[in-house]
C-alpha cells in the first residue's frame, strides 16, 4: 500500500535539518544546504525569551514560495502561550510550508490544527507513551496529515529508557501506524551525538531495518552520513532493476508468471518496492 496520493515509486525525503528560527543566518544557510527538508524550529531550539523574535524571523525568511519549498515549521504545543501566535504566523506563509506539530497525543489536537491551517500539510511528532499508543488514531485524524514521526528525547524520559533497545517497540509501532495509515515511511528522530558519525551510521542502519526512511539532523555535518545510510546499496539497485526489467519483459510478451534469475517469483508488492528503491537510488549525488 502506498501513501495518500503517493506514487508507487515515490521516495520520502532522506535528510531533514533542524535549525533554530531565532538564528536567521543559520536558517539562510540551511535553506541553501543539501538537506531535502529544512525544519525551522520555533519550539525546543528557541529559548522562551526569544520566541517572538524567532517567529518574526521565520515569517520574514519564508515570505515567498521559492524560499518555502521543502520547509516545515515546528510550532509550539497548544498548551504553551506561544502556540496561537505560531499557528497564526504559519497561516500567513506560503502553503508549501508544512506544519510540524510536537508532542501530539490526541486526534482532537490534529483536527484543531488542520482547521486552523486548511490545506496545509501536517507533520506529527509522537513524543510520549500515550502518543505511541494512539499512533494510528493520530495518523488518520485528518487528510492533511502528511507524515508521522518520533521525538525520542521526550519519549526516552517518559518510558524511562536509556538505550536503543528500549525504543525498538515504539519505533516499530510508529512505522506500522504510518504505513497502515497510507503515509510515507517515517524519518528517524535526531541523533544527538553530533561528532559520532560512526554511531550515527550504525543507528541509521538499525532504523532502516525497522522500516524507517531518512532521518532528522541537528547539524549539517550529519547529512551525508544519513543520506548514505538510507540510500540503497549497489546490490539492492541491481536487484530492483532486474525486477522492473523482468516485469516489463513479461508484460511485453504476455507472460503471466514472472520470476527472477534466482527463481524468486514476483508479486505486485515486490515490484512497488523495487520502484521505490530505484527512486531512492536517484538521490545519490553524482561522482
Amino acid at each position: 500500500m502506498t501513501g495518500r496520493g503517493e506514487r508507487p515509486d515515490a521516495a520520502p525525503p532522506l535528510t531533514l535539518l533542524y535549525v533554530p528560527a531565532d538564528r536567521p543566518d543559520r536558517v539562510a544557510k540551511a535553506l541553501g544546504s543539501a538537506a531535502d527538508v529544512v525544519l525551522v524550529d520555533l519550539e525546543d531550539a528557541v529559548a522562551p525569551a526569544r520566541k517572538d523574535e524567532a517567529r518574526a524571523h521565520a515569517v520574514a525568511l519564508l515570505d515567498d514560495a521559492a524560499a518555502a519549498r521543502g520547509v516545515q515549521v515546528r510550532v509550539n504545543h497548544p498548551a504553551t502561550p506561544w502556540h496561537a501566535a505560531d499557528v497564526a504566523a504559519l497561516a500567513g506563509m506560503p502553503l508549501a510550508v508544512g506544519a510540524r506539530a510536537p508532542k501530539v497525543e490526541s486526534a482532537d489536537e490534529v483536527r484543531a490544527l488542520a482547521a486552523a491551517l486548511p490545506g496545509r500539510a501536517l507533520h506529527l511528532l509522537v513524543e510520549s507513551a500515550l502518543g505511541v499508543e494512539r499512533a494510528f488514531e493520530l495518523a488518520t485524524a485528518s487528510p492533511q496529515v502528511a507524515s508521522l514521526g518520533l521525538g525520542e528525547a521526550d519519549l526516552r524520559s517518559d518510558l524511562r529508557v536509556d538505550d536503543e533497545a528500549g525504543l525498538a517497540w515504539a519505533r516499530s509501532r510508529v512505522v506500522v501506524a504510518a504505513r497502515a495509515a497510507g503515509l510515507p515511511s517515517p524519518a528517524m528522530s535526531a541523533f544527538t551525538h553530533v561528532r559520532d558519525l560512526d554511531g550515527l551510521a550504525a543507528s541509521c542502519r538499525a532504523g532502516r531495518s525497522l522500516g524507517f526512511c531518512g532521518r532528522t539532523a541537528i547539524h549539517p555535518a550529519q547529512l551525508d552520513t544519513i543520506r548514505d545510510a538510507f540510500l540503497p546499496t549497489p546490490d539492492e539497485v541491481d536487484r530492483a532493476r532486474e525486477v522492473v526489467e523482468r516485469v516489463g519483459d513479461a508484460a511485453a510478451s504476455g507472460t503471466g508468471v514472472v520470476a527472477l534469475a534466482d527463481g524468486t517469483f514476483l508479486d505486485v508488492a515486490m515490484v512497488e518496492r523495487a520502484r521505490t528503491v530505484l527512486a531512492l537510488a536517484d538521490r545519490r549525488p553524482p561522482g
